[in-house]
Formats: structure tokens, C-alpha cells, sequence
């Protein structure tokens, strides 16, 4: 496994990839991320992406009603879906933002906290790969602006 895991290193390092310079990310989930996009132009928005893969949930609604706890859809890309998932569980390892959000995230419920807050972490995480395949700009980790709100981390 190791030595396929260089190789795929080796590889991913030829083609133009801003995503690797996510710290946390590594060259395996990279590679399987840009396979399975294939090309960011075919999704307009983020949202797009992210219906691609399987990472919404359904709409359950009737009258006023809405309910809060709906599944994910799980339609779509599995293989993408299972790179965002645990690009976003390795980010929560190694990114202090990822890891702030995710454990904001776990707290806000009391049912199905780590699966929900995962799911939520890497729909952040498909944001901004969005953007920064989009852009073609290198990440740079968020800083605080002068109003204490985030820059988005492009540069």
C-alpha cells in the first residue's frame, strides 16, 4: 500500500493541483478527488458538486412542517463522496479551522453527532475545493479580517 501510495504521490505531483496544498489533504485523496471530478466547469456552483456526489438531504416537508432530521440522499458519485468524507475526517485531524467547525458542528446536535458533523465538515471541504479548482489558486489558511469575520482562504 505504501509503495502505490508513492506512485500515486509521484504522479499527482505532474499535474496542476491546487488541492494538495490543503494542509491535510494527501496526494491519494487529491488524485481520487481530481478523477472523479474530472473537470470543475461542468458544475457551475458548489451546490452542483455537491448533488453530484450524494452530499444533500432529502426535502421532507408537509404543510408548515419541516423536519430536521432527514437522511442524505447518497445518489451519485460514491467514490467522490467517499474522498470528501474522509478528506474532511483528515482535515478535522490537521486543519485547526476544519476542527473548530467540525466540533462546532457535533455540539450543535444530540443524535448522530460525529456521521452529521462529518457530512457537514466535508460539505465545507467541497466548497472549497470548488473554489480552488475553479480559481486555480493555491490555498492559504483563513485569517481574521479588521471586522473579526474569515477571508474565504484564496489568495
Amino acid at each position: 500500500m505504501k509503495l502505490l501510495d508513492r506512485q500515486i504521490g509521484r504522479y499527482i505531483d505532474l499535474v496542476p493541483n491546487p488541492i494538495i496544498t490543503i494542509k491535510g489533504l494527501g496526494a491519494v485523496i487529491t488524485a481520487g478527488i481530481l478523477a472523479e471530478i474530472i473537470d470543475v466547469l461542468r458544475f457551475p456552483e458548489e451546490k452542483q458538486l455537491a448533488q453530484f456526489m450524494g452530499l444533500i438531504w432529502r426535502k421532507s416537508a408537509s404543510g408548515d412542517f419541516v423536519s430536521q432530521n432527514t437522511p442524505l440522499t447518497k445518489v451519485g458519485n460514491v467514490y467522490l463522496r467517499y474522498y470528501f468524507v474522509m478528506g474532511a475526517n483528515l482535515l478535522r485531524q490537521h486543519n485547526l479551522d476544519y476542527k473548530a467547525y467540525y466540533w462546532r458542528k457535533y455540539q450543535e446536535v444530540s443524535k448522530y453527532q460525529h456521521k452529521r458533523a462529518l457530512v457537514l465538515t466535508a460539505r465545507k471541504l467541497v466548497r472549497l475545493v470548488h473554489a480552488l479548482l475553479t480559481k486555480n489558486e493555491p490555498y492559504v489558511r483563513p485569517r481574521m479580517t479588521t471586522l473579526g469575520q474569515e477571508d474565504d482562504g484564496l489568495q
